[in-house]
């Protein structure tokens, strides 16, 4: 038996603003915008690369910016990060993180417009 982590719910306020930071910002595609009526919308979007997409809408019992921790694997942290600063995303700096001789693990942390957390993460080669 498989068992694929394949989508994640995001709580956010303003569905519209958030699919322009996910798709013009930080190049996810857009895989589905959905909207049977007034009161339901859900946009799923993926990052390039990733098997596993976002959900984009109201998350009952969560408020948006309440999810933290979502990491970004990338092969090149230091290019990554440079390519969402130019698109207008806060990434800090990065951060390499490891004991005195051991492999080190790099990370650039950002959150989205409401304040649910990003990390970049590059792991050792």
């Amino acid at each position: 038996m498989d068992y694929r982590l394949e989508l994640i719910p995001l709580p956010v306020a303003d569905v519209d603003r958030a699919k322009a930071f996910y798709a013009d910002r930080l190049g996810f595609t857009v895989d589905l915008d959905y909207s049977p009526d007034e009161s339901f919308r859900v946009v799923q979007l993926t990052p390039p690369g990733s098997a596993c997409s976002i959900a984009l809408g109201t998350v009952v019992g969560t408020p948006p910016g309440s999810v933290q921790g979502l990491h970004l694997v990338v092969d090149d942290i230091h290019a990554a990060r440079a390519e969402l600063v130019a698109g207008g995303v806060d990434v800090a700096e990065v951060e390499a993180l490891g004991a005195p001789g051991k492999p080190t693990v790099s990370y650039a942390a950002f959150t989205d417009p409401d304040g649910n957390g990003w990390t970049l993460q590059q792991l050792p080669r």
